[in-house]
């Protein structure tokens, strides 16, 4: 028996649609409407297999252009962008692949040294998360849960999936495992609470999906002055649509591409077009952790 043609869709269930005009009005500590992180991206992925952004075609394995382009975000551009973090005295999430603390300790410790966050982002990039079953899935969350405890003395609060893949149950498993956020659903400018099975909530915190790196400089070959260009126009206008309601603006980035000298010379403009907001006390410049802590006080 065929369906009706004017059924309803299936549905995730997760949360119903609200329109962003007409919600309950908040602030941001000390008064901001627009709360802004960098989401700052480490990963690490395997030798001869397995999946990469990639600089040019992939090459039968082993890809040797495109994984040592990679490479290069942990070995020389992400120190680039750390210290550039350091000269404007700027909070970061450090959005990683557990398999770099066996490659890479000194980039991890150099970011809790900071006072980074730690948002967990699977073991490697080379996998997308989709692939596994339930028992798989959250080993695989409460494993680099635990890894992150162990190497940065916290627990991770946060999650986003390589790739952004999810299964099914991944909101269930991730607020069973200890998570009490999300990263991977890009649906509004506000956090939003998700159902899950157990009952807890797991909040959606807004993570950007344009104004990020990858789709823009990888996939749609935009140069680096123009994509400050645009991380500055998304800020002016968010900026100015917070007096109607309070907003989260995140920025991703990865240093394999920003780290480059020539983007790192524009991203250098546009974070400090966003610390001189900072600075005027316009914005509340922060991490997602700090969002999710914000709203789980209003929601109580």
């Amino acid at each position: 028996m065929t369906k009706a043609p004017f059924a309803p869709l299936p549905d995730h269930g997760r949360f119903n649609y609200s329109p962003i005009h007409g919600r309950k009005d908040y602030r941001w500590p000390n008064g901001a409407r627009l709360a802004v992180y960098l989401g700052f991206n480490l990963e690490h992925f395997a030798f001869g297999e397995g999946l990469g952004a990639c600089l040019g075609p992939p090459s039968p394995q082993p890809d040797v252009l495109n994984f040592a382009w990679r490479e290069y975000g942990n070995r020389v551009g992400a120190w680039r962008c750390l210290a550039l973090f350091d000269q404007l005295g700027l909070p970061a999430a450090t959005i990683l692949n557990t398999a770099l603390y066996a490659h890479a300790p000194e980039l991890l410790e150099a970011c809790v040294r900071r006072g980074d966050e730690m948002v967990g982002h699977g073991h490697s990039n080379a996998v997308r998360q989709a692939v596994y079953g339930e028992a798989e899935e959250r080993a695989l969350l409460q494993g680099c849960r635990d890894l992150i405890a162990q190497h940065s003395g916290s627990a991770a609060r946060g999650w986003l999936s390589p790739w952004i893949s999810e299964t099914m149950l991944t909101p269930d498993l991730l607020a069973e495992t200890g998570y009490g956020y999300t990263l991977n659903w890009c649906h509004d400018d506000q956090p939003q609470a998700m159902r899950t099975r157990s009952g807890q909530t797991l909040w959606a915190i807004p993570y950007p999906q344009e104004l990020n790196d990858i789709p823009m400089v990888v996939a749609r070959q935009m140069d680096a002055r123009d994509f400050a260009d645009m991380v500055i126009d998304n800020f002016d206008e968010m900026r100015d649509q917070s007096a109607q309601q309070p907003l989260v603006m995140g920025l991703a980035l990865h240093p394999y591409i920003v780290g480059q000298p020539y983007r790192l010379r524009h991203l250098r403009r546009a974070l400090e077009h966003m610390a001189r907001a900072r600075d005027a006390g316009e914005i509340w410049l922060t991490t997602p952790g700090a969002i999710y802590e914000h709203v789980r006080t209003l929601e109580a």
